[in-house]
């Protein structure tokens, strides 16, 4: 089975044939692959009336357990956002009345953001919706393929992932 991929590196090789484009052979698939799971989360958090950003928030809310809380900077560690694009998003989502911010008790000048009941059944149920997408676009692949493809995946963002700072 031949892919779009596949008639790319082939021109490149034709075009270019004084560079190696092996990488290409992996990561214009990732890349690929990227942009279709991101519209296939959109359908996904649209049907349940949310934006990406907000099931991000909302989903390291639910994470995090009863009751379903986190401090503003928790937050910001989670979705890797600034400080002010998170207080605009946790201003969006209260007023929709899907999160609601607490006096934290630990810190009398700080906060800390809740999952309402509304919050928490919206983030189930797009959860639930976002599997159901994901699990059809990995049926083609066996449970030891999608094991064994989760691991090399793993191999290749961990460095990325545990950079400091």
């Amino acid at each position: 089975m031949e892919d779009e991929v596949d008639r790319l590196v082939a021109a490149w090789r034709r075009e270019r044939p004084d560079l190696d484009v092996e990488p290409l052979e992996v990561l214009s698939r990732v890349s690929r692959l990227a942009r279709h799971l991101d519209r296939a989360r959109r359908l996904a958090f649209s049907e349940h009336q949310l934006e990406p950003w907000e099931f991000d928030v909302l989903t390291a809310l639910r994470r995090a357990g009863t009751p379903y809380q986190l401090s503003p900077g928790q937050l910001l560690t989670q979705t890797l956002v600034t400080s002010g694009t998170m207080t605009n998003r946790i201003d969006r989502l209260a007023k929709k009345g899907l999160v609601e911010r607490l006096p934290d008790p630990s810190d009398r000048r700080g906060v800390l953001v809740r999952l309402t009941d509304e919050g928490r059944d919206r983030a189930d149920q797009a959860l639930a919706g976002l599997l159901a997408q994901e699990r059809a676009i990995l049926a083609e692949l066996t449970g030891a393929q999608r094991a064994e493809l989760a691991g090399l995946l793993r191999r290749l963002t961990a460095p990325f992932d545990n950079i400091p700072g």
